[in-house]
């Protein structure tokens, strides 16, 4: 427990002071990417949808918190069932904390059960760093106009027990909600927490 306490203490104090590579209201940097099967990710191949980024890393206890009783598998599938496109990103270098290739990333997300759209392999950190990921996990909305219209964190309460999910407002799905209804996004940018990505 204090490991993980340490580790949340240290990645609060280092991404407060942060600033965002990409501002809130304005275009999403352009990527493509392969994902874990081989296939090629653009996003303007999803032009005219919303698209969720979770950057992901399935040895930080922070996304465990959110996998390991099917939280996050549940939020996936909701919005993938919304027409959301829900992209995950893995941006370890080879030889750093969390890598995968292709294949042991599809055992992966057999294993976790996940309804995610795709989980993307950005091993070089080209992708990670134009839109300044700097957690595990750390969250962006994306509107079908190509605008990021909320980024950063998960939730509202910031620790690696997932007990606390069921307290917390989720900052993806109201900013979702919201953006549909037409409404102003309340919490449009947080700071994001977790485990540092691995660049």
């Amino acid at each position: 427990m204090k490991i993980i306490s340490s580790i949340l203490i240290a990645s609060l104090a280092f991404f407060t002071t942060s600033q965002a590579a990409v501002k809130t209201g304005t275009p999403a940097p352009k990527f493509t990417v392969m994902d874990s099967t081989g296939a090629e990710r653009s996003l303007s191949d999803f032009k005219g949808k919303y698209v969720v980024l979770e950057w992901t890393c399935h040895t930080c206890p922070f996304v465990k918190k959110f996998y390991k009783n099917g939280e996050m598998q549940a939020l996936q599938a909701e919005m993938t069932a919304k027409d959301v496109v829900w992209l995950q990103v893995l941006s370890s270098a080879e030889g750093k904390g969390g890598y995968l290739t292709a294949s042991k990333a599809e055992f992966v997300r057999a294993e976790q059960k996940v309804h995610s759209t795709a989980l993307l392999l950005d091993a070089n950190g080209k992708m990670g760093r134009a839109y300044g990921a700097r957690t595990t996990p750390h969250m962006f909305l994306i509107d079908p106009k190509g605008t990021v219209i909320y980024q950063g964190a998960i939730d509202s309460i910031k620790s690696a027990k997932s007990q606390d999910i069921a307290k917390a407002t989720n900052y993806v799905k109201a900013a979702h909600a919201s953006a549909v209804l037409g409404e102003p996004i309340r919490k449009s940018t947080t700071t994001p927490y977790g485990c540092g990505v691995k660049y």
